[in-house]
């Protein structure tokens, strides 16, 4: 057990954006840590997520999850190690994961804490393939969208942190060709040949449309979208009779810029096209099922992850802009303290 801090390190919203976040929407700021309750545990954060969904939490505007208050540390998921414990569920030297990242040491109750066993796989993969990230490509693909054997399916923002995972497990579950999106020469090479697609296209070289024909020119089965705009478009222009598609996210605009053409959505109904929208938070009961179907995958290489990792708590601005830019390959991550 070590020392226990008085003060901790916060990331705070500093300002409303409008448009494009900037630096100055942040704030790093120092506070006292608050003595803990009874079922309270203290974590010692050693690792933050940042994901381009907290983009709309910095908007004042109702939506499926509260906004981030001004003034107030941001949260989203974090692991870290106990370091002071008034909860016998979980003491002193447990590993858990939670939702109060953006700080550097976080009170909890522990009933909001998550044990975790770093003998399945290094704790940092419990924010991205063994976590919300892995499991919504679980979920898009068995439940929302499910692949079926035989099917092509097509994955947007191929080369991020769900995406990269997604195109594995639709080969794992069986899917006869994969094609991914990603921004750039780098990217779409290393969906060739480190991430299993079978094809890739580079949206920034433009004609989105002809790149996905040439790649798939019978029609896709199934898509995972997480930029909606002409993606989505093409895409539904592009679907086989009773094709699927899981809405999982719409990055293109996030930031309130002008959107790009949408779906014909008359063309989706003649084809009996499914367009199903999901949240990570509704498939949470399957979590343990999926952890230990996934950590078997990266034991045997089924699924092999990369990160893009920012170091220390006052980079995580840095990190989540780089994010909702496209600067990451994988799952972007802060390594803290």
């Amino acid at each position: 057990m070590e020392n226990q801090p008085t003060n901790a390190r916060e990331i705070q919203l500093a300002a409303r954006p409008v448009g494009a976040p900037t630096a100055a929407n942040f704030a790093l700021v120092e506070r006292p840590i608050a003595e803990l309750a009874d079922g309270q545990i203290l974590v010692r954060n050693t690792w933050m997520s940042v994901d381009p969904y907290m983009r709309g939490r910095m908007d004042d505007r109702e939506s499926y999850i509260p906004p981030f208050q001004l003034g107030e540390a941001l949260e989203g998921s974090a692991v870290g190690e106990v370091i002071a414990s008034r909860s016998e569920a979980i003491p002193v030297g447990s590993n858990v994961s939670h939702f109060a990242g953006w700080r550097d040491y976080a009170v909890i109750d522990a009933a909001f804490a998550t044990p975790i066993d770093p003998a399945l796989a290094d704790v940092h993969h419990f924010l991205g393939a063994l976590g919300t990230t892995g499991l919504t490509a679980y979920a898009a693909l068995t439940d929302i969208a499910p692949v079926r054997p035989g099917d092509t399916v097509f994955i947007s923002a191929a080369a991020g942190a769900v995406g990269s995972v997604a195109g594995q497990i639709a080969k794992a579950l069986g899917a006869g060709r994969v094609i991914g999106s990603a921004g750039g020469p780098a990217k779409t090479r290393l969906l060739l040949e480190e991430f299993g697609y079978d094809a890739a296209i580079d949206y920034r070289a433009g004609d989105l449309a002809g790149q996905l024909k040439h790649a798939a020119p019978d029609g896709i089965d199934v898509y995972l979208d997480s930029v909606g705009g002409e993606h989505l478009r093409i895409a539904v222009d592009a679907m086989r009779p009773k094709g699927r598609i899981a809405l999982v996210g719409a990055i293109s605009g996030y930031n309130g810029d002008a959107q790009e053409a949408g779906p014909d959505l008359y063309k989706a109904a003649t084809k009996e096209v499914s367009l199903r929208g999901m949240l990570v938070s509704s498939y949470f009961p399957i979590f343990g099922e999926y952890i230990a179907t996934a950590a078997g995958w990266l034991a045997d290489g089924t699924v092999r992850t990369k990160e893009t990792v920012y170091e220390g708590l006052e980079q995580a601005p840095a990190a989540f802009l780089g994010v909702l830019s496209g600067a990451n390959t994988g799952k972007m991550l802060v390594r803290l303290g």
